[in-house]
């Protein structure tokens, strides 16, 4: 395969003006609106790249191209579907660099950690497709005379068949690794797909697109339109040519949950991962875990450590150490790996701020110094002696702040974190492994890392949140599975004629 140069990587997708062009039935297009979508720099807030407002017309042309995909694609064997996402994966792997530094200017991404995202985007994609070959290649035969009362009359045979069409929304912080979280499970069983990738994050989804068309995926496989979500986001959900939606992102996906109507979900939604610290933790790797895990990529991940639950005891030991930690971090331009970057754009900037106000008005400590910010940019923060009074003892700020809460007992953690409606991930900390499963078993959220911070993955993990943090499991297995149903073929058999001896 050849390595493409930058310029013949983006030259399908983008049109003469320099906008980038949607996708649909195998071809790139250009709006009928004649209207564009700025994609603003987040450390700038000025046009970055102009994608395709697309019209709701243009909607239903990427559902009808998805019906009349579909049925021809379901024929096509599981191992010429694994072998094509293979070619996609060997693609985006050879080719990551154009994407990488798009989500460096587009979503603010350290150049590092959006290189990391492509490739493991990459590996999932081949993972998806191994996987799938064994999943799918399974079915399963029941006899009739293995329920009580019944003879042998019957053979069920079941086996798994694809959903139809699934509208696949990832959002900004990981526009490509989560966009194809749901793109190769969904073709591995023999789904067409429309995608709508987030505004803040299109230019990389358009490009991330390119790989699967490059690689020789049948016109209205995948198919990818581009615009507002105000604008084309309702009438996406709500399309009679929905068979199923996965999204990822924050309240809204509360919403999409009551448009829908009858067709399979799978939801993660924002948290508010706790990290517990017990007394007898190892407070030195407390520290460092609950440091990188709170302010890598500015917080901006639902994985993010975003409220400490530390025993009285040890509070004034692990303090110290995490403000010491946040103080070594490096603050500036994605382009120079900074570990604080610009967060998304002034929106989350504004929540952000009125978060540490709203807890700066009601006594909380502040131990990183005054309140920073540049435009965008947010200068990390760690508040001490934060109170279930604050806002941000319960809200997810999605950015570069830590609350600390110093609580009484474990019980009083435990009952903090089963109190709040996001229950995506936690963490624990301490010693003796028999008191972190008890805690891990009390804890109400999807996941519970004992001794690390909270994080999505491997890939094949299952990953899942409780309440108002999602529905359904991903992880590629769980991702696999939803991506299908089970259809039943029943043969029956004459009555047998036996005798008992």
């Amino acid at each position: 395969m050849t390595v493409l140069s930058a310029h013949e990587f983006y030259s399908n997708c983008v049109a003469p003006s320099g906008a980038y062009k949607f996708h649909v039935a195998g071809q790139w297009s250009e709006s009928s609106s004649g209207k564009l979508q700025a994609i603003l720099s987040p450390q700038t807030n000025s046009t970055f790249a102009q994608v395709q407002a697309c019209t709701q017309q243009e909607v239903d042309a990427a559902f009808q191209a998805a019906k009349k995909a579909q049925k021809d694609w379901a024929k096509v064997p599981l191992w010429k579907r694994a072998e094509l996402l293979h070619r996609v994966a060997a693609l985006m792997r050879e080719n990551a660099q154009p994407i990488a530094d798009v989500l460096v200017k587009e979503v603010a991404k350290p150049a590092a950690e959006a290189l990391t995202e492509v490739v493991r985007s990459a590996d999932l994609i081949s993972y998806t497709a191994e996987e799938g070959l064994r999943f799918f290649g399974q079915g399963q035969l029941l006899a009739s005379d293995s329920f009580p009362g019944q003879d042998r009359t019957k053979l069920c045979m079941a086996s798994k068949v694809p959903l139809g069409v699934v509208l696949a929304i990832p959002p900004f912080n990981y526009p490509v690794n989560l966009a194809v979280s749901k793109i190769a499970p969904a073709l591995m069983a023999g789904n067409t797909v429309v995608l709508k990738p987030p505004t803040q994050g299109a230019v990389a989804g358009v490009l991330m697109v390119q790989c699967f068309a490059a690689a020789g995926l049948p016109a209205g496989v995948l198919n990818c339109v581009t615009g507002k979500g105000s604008e084309i986001g309702d009438y996406l959900i709500a399309h009679p040519g929905v068979n199923a939606i996965s999204f990822t992102g924050g309240d809204t996906g509360i919403s999409i949950c009551h448009k829908a109507g009858m067709v399979p979900i799978q939801m993660e939604l924002g948290g508010k991962d706790a990290a517990i610290v017990c007394a007898d933790a190892d407070i030195e790797l407390a520290a460092k875990h609950i440091v990188k895990g709170a302010f890598s990529y500015s917080g901006q991940r639902c994985t993010a450590v975003k409220v400490v639950l530390v025993e009285e005891s040890v509070a004034d030991q692990l303090v110290p150490l995490v403000v010491a930690g946040v103080k070594k971090m490096t603050v500036g331009m994605p382009e120079d790996n900074a570990q604080i970057v610009s967060v998304i754009g002034p929106s989350s900037a504004n929540f952000i701020e009125g978060l540490v106000k709203d807890a700066e008005e009601k006594g909380a400590t502040f131990c990183t110094g005054p309140f920073r910010r540049e435009t965008n940019l947010i200068w990390p923060v760690v508040l001490d002696h934060v109170t279930p009074e604050m806002r941000i003892a319960w809200e997810e700020p999605f950015g570069p702040v830590l609350p600390i809460v110093r609580v009484k007992s474990v019980e009083q953690a435990i009952d903090h974190v089963n109190s709040n409606r996001l229950a995506l991930q936690g963490c624990v900390f301490t010693r003796d492994v028999n008191k972190a499963i008890q805690i891990s078993d009390a804890m109400e959220t999807g996941s519970v890392q004992i001794n690390s911070a909270p994080a999505r993955g491997p890939d094949h993990f299952p990953f899942a949140g409780f309440r108002d943090s999602g529905i359904s499991t991903q992880g590629i297995p769980k991702s696999l599975e939803f991506m299908c149903k089970t259809k039943t073929t029943v043969i029956n058999l004459p009555t047998p004629s036996y005798t008992m001896g």
